[in-house]
């Protein structure tokens, strides 16, 4: 497996890339990937580090497992590639943010623009079988990616987490939330959306006016 990251995230997680646990994950990812079709390519599996620089993080938001569908996952939590149909959790994002800000639901379900901008998309799970929902967790990834979440707490000030439903929620025990903000709802599935628990959170609002008053710059989402 390349651990392709951008050079600003490696003097953090040289370490852990070298723990006993990775190289066990590595091994596993790569024969994954050599017997049987996983998303996202090899070379996207750790995009949420390469485009969104350690010294630009502003925003986490955090997944659990990367899309398993074919053509879906690009390697960033909820984001899909240019031109491919939205999944429904997107398509609940989209249309809260219309709701909230006023912005037009966009043609592309590509979120590295957000990426771009300070926000970690971050699934807990960075690979997994095609069309096996859950395939590849409790194989190491989990820790690595607590262990990014408590880098980010503890090496960074002022950072928004945005924590969607149980899963997510679960994180707020790596989180130091005397430094970082947080808001919590439901998941933006169906399931959850259409009981009441995601639709009017208006986190995209509540982040850039908390993130203004931290005198950064808010997202364009």
């Amino acid at each position: 497996m390349n651990v392709d990251i951008h050079k600003s995230w490696k003097p953090h997680l040289d370490l852990e890339f070298n723990k006993p646990y990775f190289k066990s994950l590595a091994n596993f990812v790569k024969n994954e990937y050599k017997n049987h079709q996983c998303f996202p390519l090899g070379n996207q599996i750790f995009n949420a580090f390469e485009h969104c620089h350690f010294d630009n993080v502003k925003v986490v938001i955090i997944g659990q497992d990367p899309y398993h569908n074919y053509g879906q996952a690009n390697g960033l939590c909820f984001s899909v590639h240019d031109g491919v149909k939205h999944p429904p959790s997107l398509k609940n994002i989209f249309k809260e943010i219309e709701s909230d800000l006023g912005i037009s639901y966009p043609e592309s379900g590509n979120l590295d623009r957000w990426a771009k901008q300070g926000v970690l998309l971050l699934n807990a799970t960075l690979t997994v079988r095609a069309h096996e929902a859950g395939s590849h967790q409790k194989m190491g990834w989990e820790t690595f990616t607590d262990a990014v979440i408590e880098l980010i707490s503890t090496k960074k000030e002022q950072v928004m987490f945005l924590l969607w439903g149980g899963y997510a929620k679960s994180k707020i025990k790596r989180i130091d939330t005397e430094k970082h903000k947080t808001l919590m709802s439901g998941h933006p599935s169906p399931l959850s959306a259409n009981r009441g628990h995601w639709f009017d959170n208006k986190h995209f609002s509540k982040t850039n006016f908390l993130l203004e008053q931290a005198c950064e710059i808010p997202i364009q989402w």
